[in-house]
């Protein structure tokens, strides 16, 4: 589907949106004074990720893309900001162990679930947007550690819902499901943790697909001399655990129901059509969601969070010029609401010099708003 249909699409469904793609700079703004932007850590490297056990304990990831000297790819902050490789060294080590399924290859995302346990979405030896990935490379895992012991629970190996294209992105829980997104090949991957079967669906569809330019800071982005193409990669499940939210980083947002989802005996045309839009999102580098259903969708091109009820009406929750590139967000347990400002837009890949304009150190931010903490799909 072309984009033009796309945005017809939304156009036809605006009882359930407030705006369109052009009309973002146009949102209504947060009807009281703007909460605090407070920064609570910052690094000279690049940190893509956020989140904390409900005994406080904090963990952050770095991608290999980052930069900024050596260090962990999963460490721990410790209450004198310095960070402890989380489990272990040798977990951290792959660029002497070279053991695909005992170490952090290329971590795109980490997530406390409501089992508890630490998930670790590693997407291998991929790329995005490029070559197809090495036969023979690392594959795409996930990886729930225990707290306490720091040992591996789950390990699965993402074989049977990739394709030599996929870029296996972010997480999602819903009972015993666990939802994936697919960045590189435009798709989503659902795997049963009680059977352990793995499906790839939605593959290639305007809800999974990046088909329009992506703007970051006023410019569309470019790699390569090509415009970026992000596909499947924000996702969030309600409160309830009856509807999943995603979209590929350029929006616009869908919804679905996690029952039809997870229905087998539906086939891809057949979930398609189940598939709603939602919310014409603008270029966005995190989600977050709220106990009350709300959404918060990073804007990278106004460098602002965007608060999008469940009844699809948005408005502009904080703004501030720090934010450039807000990734993935968390909301704390005290209902603060936790962003990464990773400057993904300014570093090197994204330059037409192929020179980088990050401006260290990134930091991540946390507003204090005391939203209803959500549960931890």
């Amino acid at each position: 589907m072309p984009v033009s249909r796309i945005l017809s699409v939304f156009a036809l469904a605006a009882g359930a949106l407030s705006t369109g793609a052009l009309g973002l700079a146009a949102l209504p703004a947060h009807a009281q004074p703007a909460p605090a932007l407070q920064t609570i850590y910052s690094s000279n490297r690049i940190m893509n990720a956020v989140t904390a056990s409900k005994d406080g304990r904090i963990f952050m990831s770095f991608p290999y893309w980052g930069g900024g000297g050596q260090g962990p790819t999963v460490g721990e902050r410790l209450a004198d900001d310095s960070l402890r490789p989380f489990p272990d060294q040798a977990w951290n080590d792959w660029a002497h162990s070279h053991d695909a399924l005992r170490s952090f290859v290329r971590v795109n995302a980490i997530r406390m679930g409501p089992d508890g346990l630490l998930w670790v979405v590693d997407s291998g030896e991929a790329n995005v947007g490029g070559k197809p990935n090495p036969p023979d490379g690392a594959p795409p895992k996930l990886i729930a550690f225990d707290l306490a012991t720091g040992k591996a629970v789950h390990l699965i190996v993402l074989r049977q819902g990739i394709t030599p294209y996929s870029y296996v992105d972010d997480l999602r829980f819903h009972g015993d499901t666990l939802i994936l997104t697919d960045a590189g090949d435009p798709a989503l991957i659902v795997v049963d943790m009680k059977t352990g079967q793995q499906r790839r669906v939605l593959s290639h569809k305007p809800c999974t697909t990046d088909e329009r330019p992506m703007r970051a800071e006023g410019q569309i982005m470019m790699t390569g001399g090509k415009e970026v193409r992000i596909h499947a990669d924000q996702l969030e499940i309600s409160p309830d655990g009856k509807t999943l939210y995603f979209q590929p980083s350029s929006g616009p947002m869908f919804k679905v129901a996690t029952a039809d989802l997870e229905n087998t005996s539906l086939n891809d045309a057949q979930l398609n059509a189940r598939v709603h839009p939602f919310y014409d999102t603008p270029t966005t580098g995190g989600t977050a969601m709220d106990g009350d259903g709300n959404l918060y969708v990073s804007d990278v091109d106004h460098l602002r969070i965007v608060k999008i009820t469940p009844e699809g009406k948005g408005s502009t929750f904080i703004a501030d010029p720090r934010l450039v590139w807000a990734d993935a967000m968390w909301i704390t347990d005290t209902g603060a609401l936790w962003i990464p400002a990773i400057q993904l837009n300014r570093t090197a890949t994204f330059q037409r010099d192929g020179v980088s304009r990050v401006k260290l150190p990134v930091s991540i931010y946390a507003v204090n708003a005391h939203l209803k903490t959500p549960p931890r799909n």
